[in-house]
């Protein structure tokens, strides 16, 4: 696949390695839009997603905070999945939405990436990597995707956040949160933000706003998963059980 292609969205992937066979239907989009508005509970395509991820931009890089619950309906199917894919040392990408989706157009988008790098010497720009991944599945629009993510990183212009979804929209901003979870952890991030927050500061934000949407957001749980982006790339900072955080600051608190 030509990487120069997937930042053009007028051009159609024409590789068939990197991309799916259409439904046998004149349009595709419609036929599954059929299954999703219908009444019939034995025909009804519908996800049930549910989950906690953010992001946010301070003077020391981003920080990224993910929960790890994954669930099937009111069924919770994990406690340990990994929201975060690495996409290479100095790129990262979060899950919400149907797992399988996030999970394999960002390892695609990892690939195109690397051929990137491999073809022109120098590592591919965030905002370049979020538009290949929006490109990627604007595509199939429509048909039956689940995903938004956040792109994050650090290019030459510094550090970059920007925000995907399966219907290709992609915007950037200096915070996001995705999921199920993500009013209650704006509340708390619209709190605590300060660009002027120092390193630990940031950390502690992150996962205080994970913590709280765990607690209140049934679909979202199990631990915290805390990365940092810096200049020099990302580091994995810590990993949290939110029930101990949770009752540890209950007994802060008395």
């Amino acid at each position: 696949m030509d990487c120069g292609s997937l930042l053009s969205p007028g051009r159609e992937v024409t590789s068939d390695e990197d991309s799916f066979e259409f439904l046998p239907h004149t349009d595709p989009a419609t036929f599954v839009e059929e299954f999703q508005k219908s009444t019939s509970a034995d025909n009804r395509i519908k996800f049930h997603t549910g989950t906690t991820t953010l992001g946010f931009k301070f003077k020391e890089g981003v920080i990224i905070a993910v929960d790890s619950r994954a669930t099937a309906g009111s069924y919770i199917a994990s406690q340990t999945v990994k929201k975060v894919i690495e996409i290479n040392p100095y790129l990262l990408g979060t899950m919400a939405g149907g797992a399988a989706d996030c999970s394999f157009w960002e390892r695609l988008l990892a690939k195109q990436c690397r051929i990137y790098q491999l073809r022109n010497r120098e590592r591919i720009s965030v905002a370049a990597a979020s538009k290949i991944l929006s490109n990627m599945v604007y595509q199939y629009k429509g048909m039956g995707l689940s995903m938004g993510t956040m792109v994050c990183g650090w290019d030459k212009r510094g550090p970059g956040l920007y925000y995907v979804d399966s219907d290709g929209q992609r915007t950037t901003n200096y915070m996001f949160s995705v999921g199920s979870g993500s009013t209650y952890a704006y509340g708390v991030m619209d709190t605590g933000y300060r660009y002027e927050m120092s390193v630990e500061e940031a950390y502690d934000l992150g996962r205080k706003a994970i913590m709280h949407a765990a607690h209140r957001d049934a679909m979202s749980g199990g631990v915290v998963n805390l990365y940092h982006m810096k200049e020099d790339g990302w580091i994995k900072v810590s990993q949290t059980d939110v029930s101990q955080m949770y009752y540890q600051s209950l007994d802060e608190k008395k």
